[in-house]
């Protein structure tokens, strides 16, 4: 065989092995490679962290009213265009002690978008969020889980740290019962647990199997001798 032929298979494993990475480093749950990110919390402790995409929505108060009856906190993710059509649930939420994050102004997709305009993203979704709810988030959690190139430098900007998750639900999809029995058999010490309580930016969103998976999980969890935390306590319990 040629040194030319050798160098053939050598070149598709490195490409093979740099599209690999490359994907784990946008994608991967683990990675921090474009910003500083956690994924878990914790394992010492029997306790976890619910956490909600894309709010305010119209579903939203269905599920801080299961989170009050069972005395749980959450933390929400909220998208800072959906913050401003509904800013008093944005509120709510607030007052009721959860915690609030940001999952940016419009909900793009950051593959091949500039610095600028990620941290344009961010910006405009803390300004929302403290202007209407009073809370200034340090978590940020990215549309789709996609962390891009620039990343890094639009986070240390605004003070945010990325939150990806443990378990997610695929509650968007999935019907009540596959997401319950989704996350009860993927639960753990530490688990940063992701559902939605929005669609995205669409106005009355059908958040009905996530309202409904809400209302059987919570009770199940406690039951497994499991404690409910916000992020922020989750990751810093000594705080």
């Amino acid at each position: 065989m040629s040194v030319v032929n050798q160098g053939i298979p050598m070149a598709g494993a490195a490409l093979a092995a740099s599209t690999g990475w490359m994907a784990w480093a946008v994608r991967g749950r683990s990675a921090a490679v474009f910003g500083r990110s956690v994924w878990r919390g914790p394992t010492g402790r029997r306790a976890i962290a619910l956490t909600f995409d894309d709010g305010p929505s119209e579903s939203t108060p269905a599920i801080l009213e299961i989170l009050a009856r069972h005395n749980v906190p959450a933390t929400f993710f909220q998208i800072g265009v959906n913050v401003e059509r509904l800013p008093a649930i944005a509120r709510v939420v607030a007052q009721a002690g959860h915690e609030i994050g940001n999952h940016t102004h419009t909900h793009p997709m950051f593959c091949f978008r500039s610095t600028r305009f990620m941290e344009e993203e961010l910006r405009r979704a803390q300004q929302a969020i403290e202007r209407h709810s009073g809370a200034r988030p340090v978590w940020l959690r990215v549309p789709y889980g996609v962390h891009w190139f620039g990343l890094e430098r639009a986070q240390r900007t605004l003070n945010l740290t990325g939150v990806m998750w443990t378990v997610i639900g695929y509650d968007w999809s999935l019907k009540a019962g596959e997401v319950v029995e989704r996350v009860a058999q993927r639960v753990s010490n530490g688990a940063i647990l992701c559902l939605h309580d929005g669609r995205e930016l669409r106005v009355r969103p059908d958040a009905g199997q996530t309202v409904e998976a809400v209302r059987r999980l919570v009770p199940m969890l406690l039951d497994r001798g499991y404690t409910f935390e916000t992020v922020s306590r989750l990751l810093c319990p000594t705080n």
